[in-house]
């Protein structure tokens, strides 16, 4: 199956005055709501005849990035970046898609009676905002997006709009990041302050490992950093995609004794199992927004929480509706009901969706890949 798209249907000039007012009423642009709404299958466009990161496999697809809560398998067409499908095949291979069409940011495809085009959201590689429009109304669906700067992804930018969508993972004033630059000190400290020991960092295997990397590069760590099976192919896909990200050395097979005293990432699931208990002395770290939340890092065992988040935090969800400008509000998996009431006392049209099938992204398994039974996932080395 091909993405189609035709012409928007004109309308011939009315002979008599008396259909003026019947032409201005067709000609004033539709209210979003519709022509978008919230199915089972997720949100869904009527003219263009196609869902938005639908959370089951549908005819048609326009997916806004690669975590597996957003990118199901086996739709019969999927509409992405051409990052954003090649993290889909690599994770699910043949089920990636019937057709993968790409669109890269700042191109346009029409699809039916709407024009796609995607914009940068920040949140991991290739990960976009769908920006639709169908005649004269456009909006804007962030997918999952953050507003730090990230040196492995294009920058979040606000694209003006008649309603913009917006997530809320961490819609509650309680969580605001610290700097990222600082949490990746505290790691830097803590090794120089343990030496000997191995410091293990729990970090999600699409987007997190890979900024964390990043990160410790930018802070002038130039050591080998120990990596998880689980994390390799994402890894390599990084760099095939020009994301540098220094020398990395396979933690399976090495030996106890090689790694003390370095810093090894590995998928959340692995830090608490035997998997980690063969490191020398190991501190377990975390990194996450969630750590934010003392009781979430004690829960989990870890010793040295890393409040590093993908995902805007209060204060920039906020900045982002202001950015945005979009008189109207969608609010969607996360701490909706805060933001919505916000939204309204500053004078914005708010409402939440309460679209299903949006998990946390701390649900991932430890090939980064999110529970998929229809997708075979290869077990931790």
């Amino acid at each position: 199956m091909k993405w189609w798209g035709f012409k928007k249907a004109g309308f011939e000039k009315a002979a008599g005055s008396s259909h003026i007012d019947g032409m201005a009423q067709l000609s004033r642009p539709p209210h979003p709501d519709t022509w978008l709404e919230v199915r089972p299958s997720g949100l869904y466009c009527i003219p263009g005849d196609f869902y938005v990161d639908p959370a089951r496999p549908v005819e048609r697809a326009v997916v806004t990035h690669g975590h597996a809560d957003h990118a199901r398998p086996n739709n019969a067409a999927v509409l992405a970046t051409p990052e954003t499908l090649a993290i889909m095949r690599s994770r699910y291979r043949e089920a990636a898609g019937g057709s993968l069409e790409p669109l890269p940011y700042g191109e346009t495809r029409s699809v039916g009676e709407v024009c796609v085009s995607f914009a940068p959201a920040g949140h991991v590689l290739g990960s976009a905002q769908a920006v639709l429009e169908y005649r004269g109304s456009r909006i804007v669906i962030s997918g999952d997006y953050k507003r730090r700067e990230d040196p492995t992804c294009r920058a979040f930018e606000p694209v003006p709009c008649d309603v913009f969508v917006t997530e809320a993972t961490f819609g509650l004033p309680v969580f605001r990041h610290p700097p990222t630059d600082d949490e990746i000190a505290k790691l830097l400290d803590s090794r120089r302050l343990f030496p000997e020991r191995t410091h293990v960092v729990g970090a999600y295997a699409l987007g997190k490992a890979q900024r964390v990397i990043a990160l410790l590069r930018r802070a002038g760590y130039d050591r080998p950093i120990w990596i998880h099976g689980a994390l390799q192919q994402l890894c390599d896909l990084y760099r095939d995609h020009g994301v540098e990200l220094g020398e990395l050395r396979p933690a399976t097979a090495a030996d106890k004794q090689e790694m003390a005293g370095e810093i090894v990432l590995a998928p959340p699931s692995a830090i608490a199992d035997r998997w980690a208990r063969r490191l020398s002395d190991p501190v377990t770290c975390m990194a996450s927004g969630w750590m934010r939340v003392r009781q979430r890092a004690k829960q989990r065992g870890v010793e040295l929480p890393l409040i590093v988040s993908d995902h805007a935090d209060w204060d920039e969800l906020i900045q982002t509706l202001s950015d945005v400008g979009a008189p109207e509000v969608w609010v969607t998996h996360g701490s909706e009901e805060a933001l919505v009431h916000y939204a309204g006392q500053q004078g914005f049209r708010a409402r939440a969706l309460s679209l299903i099938g949006r998990g946390e992204e701390e649900q991932e398994t430890g090939s980064g890949v999110k529970s998929e039974p229809a997708v075979p996932v290869e077990s931790e080395p």
